[in-house]
């Protein structure tokens, strides 16, 4: 297997690096994986991880639900309603941000679609961008979606969206300044970057450590704390507009870490947990298990 072998943070470019845990693929492989802090400015990243050639074995399980339309158990039923929840919400915060009842918007690592077939049922002119092409083909088939690949992204024109959207994928990137150069290219000058990731300074995460599911070695390459995202923004001319908990992602995973550690009534274990965490977040939203964060570009004087 060929392997990245981080030998500088992507955020600060410094090399004194500290091993913070081991963590094991649960959904495909079973291998384990390091999960390294940098000493400098404390960015988490999987170190070493498949090459993005090869990583694509890890994503071929049906448990992957982010690619699958499955209803089978209790935990995918959950996830799918609260997708369902969460597209109201989405279209709300994205309407507020960018002042915009209608508009261009672009979504990337879009899975099967529905949060693109959701906004352009909305009067949104939409754009999407999906790696897997099964994911790709259920859009097309279901939605009459026409998801492009990744190599897509770069024949996007200058200031073309008013919004990009980046749904639990920055983590998955391997190539962090790429992306935030080219989002910095397509979005228009007044346009919002909305970007989600899981949040590895949350109370579920302090609290299950190695065990925590949103790990999700190999697949997530990094691990952004509220801080680290800010920094990367800023590194990359965005200011952090606004940046809001998403509560309902502790119970889900919760529940899987529960799961992994083999625990008697995961479901109930995870209930329970995740209500923890809704509850931290009451006090300090950075506690949340995912973040959204909420980007506008710098505008020059």
């Amino acid at each position: 297997m060929n392997v990245r072998n981080i030998d500088k943070c992507p955020l600060c470019g410094e090399s004194r690096f500290e091993k913070q845990m081991t963590c094991t693929d649960h959904y495909a492989t079973g291998e384990a994986f390091d999960i390294c802090r940098c000493k400098n400015c404390g960015f988490l990243f999987t170190r070493p991880f498949p090459v993005e050639s090869e990583i694509g074995r890890y994503y071929e399980s049906p448990e992957y639900i982010s690619h699958s339309d499955t209803n089978k158990g209790i935990v995918n039923r959950i996830y799918h309603w609260v997708r369902r929840f969460m597209l109201t919400r989405k279209l709300s915060l994205i309407r507020h941000h960018s002042g915009l009842n209608r508009g261009s918007l672009l979504d990337i690592g879009t899975g099967t679609g529905y949060f693109p077939h959701y906004m352009k049922e909305k009067g949104w002119q939409v754009a999407a961008i999906e790696k897997s092409p099964q994911a790709r083909a259920f859009a097309k088939e279901h939605f009459q979606l026409d998801v492009k690949a990744p190599e897509a992204l770069d024949k996007f024109p200058d200031k073309a969206f008013d919004a990009v959207t980046l749904w639990h994928v920055m983590e998955h990137l391997e190539h962090l300044d790429k992306t935030w150069e080219t989002l910095g290219r397509i979005l228009k000058d007044r346009g919002v970057l909305v970007v989600a990731v899981p949040n590895p300074t949350s109370f579920d995460a302090e609290k299950y450590k190695e065990m925590w599911a949103a790990y999700d070695v190999p697949r997530h390459l990094w691990h952004f704390s509220p801080s680290v995202m800010q920094q990367f923004g800023a590194k990359h001319g965005f200011i952090l507009s606004e940046r809001h908990p998403m509560p309902f992602d502790a119970f889900y995973v919760s529940m899987l870490s529960e799961k992994y550690k083999k625990s008697r009534f995961p479901f109930v274990r995870g209930m329970i947990s995740g209500a923890e965490g809704w509850l931290s977040t009451l006090v300090k939203k950075e506690r949340s298990s995912s973040m959204v964060y909420v980007f506008r570009k710098k505008q020059h004087e």
